[in-house]
């Protein structure tokens, strides 16, 4: 009698890519394409705007614009980021239970670390606009609070995963709940937590020039300007010092956590 012989990795790995192919193909006929993917001018437009990628605008003025911006999207950046940071840890600390060994304080953090996570920037930011208007406060806050849930549910996972040995070494040697915390848990999950704090700051220097609709100004309203006055050059440049700005974060980043480490 023949056993059918259990497929290998290599033989699933191209079997479920064969799949994922299938399944884009059949999605392409499913989708209503009588207009065609894009406009008739669409073409034209995109052929202008990649040929600008070859001579993008350098003078000095827009070099001095730019620069404005981009610091002004990275101090936005790290407003969110402190304000996270804040929250975020704060809820981690009832979430994670290592201060307070209470399921209710547990359950209820986790939930209010759910809920702020689940509800993405872009619609904070139209609560906030019907709230207080288009200004800066209130697409820091749209910014703020999702990733306060972010950065929490990190916060407490790796707080749970701290090894318990040195946990148990502390409190035989009589140190307080706090005492555990401070010198127990937190330097052992400091990497990790700094780790993912610093690379939500990356996404909170995108998020910020993304939410530039909101009043948040800096880089992203630049851009926003340039591609409605149809100023291709200018968009490039723009986007030269954003991915600059996040290529130096990055390295201050890694710089950051080697001496952590």
């Amino acid at each position: 009698m023949k056993h059918n012989r259990p497929l290998g990795l290599n033989e699933r790995r191209n079997l479920l890519t064969g799949m994922l192919l299938l399944a884009f193909l059949l999605s392409l006929f499913a989708v209503d394409n009588d207009k065609g993917l894009m406009h008739s001018g669409g073409w034209a437009t995109l052929n202008r705007l990649f040929s600008s990628l070859l001579s993008p605008d350098f003078s000095t003025d827009l070099l001095k614009l730019a620069l404005q911006s981009t610091c002004l999207t990275f101090a936005y950046a790290l407003i969110t980021l402190s304000l996270s940071m804040l929250g975020g840890f704060c809820l981690s600390i009832f979430a994670s239970g290592v201060l307070f060994r209470s399921l209710i304080l547990q359950g209820a953090a986790r939930a209010i670390l759910g809920f702020l996570r689940a509800i993405h920037e872009l619609i904070w930011a139209w609560f906030f606009v019907a709230a207080v208007g288009l200004n800066p406060i209130g697409a820091v806050f749209a910014l703020a609070i999702p990733y306060s849930g972010y950065l929490g549910k990190i916060y407490a996972d790796t707080l749970q995963a701290v090894p318990s040995k040195p946990i148990l070494a502390l409190k035989e040697a009589g140190a307080t709940p706090l005492q555990c915390l401070i010198y127990g848990y937190l330097p052992q999950a400091l990497p990790t937590m700094l780790s993912y704090t610093m690379y939500r700051l990356e996404c909170a220097i995108r998020s910020s020039s993304v939410l530039s609709f909101v009043g948040l100004g800096g880089i992203g309203m630049q851009i926003q300007l340039s591609l409605q006055d149809l100023k291709y050059d200018q968009v490039w440049t723009f986007l030269i010092f954003l991915v600059g700005l996040i290529v130096l974060v990055d390295s201050w980043s890694y710089a950051v956590r080697s001496r952590v480490k």
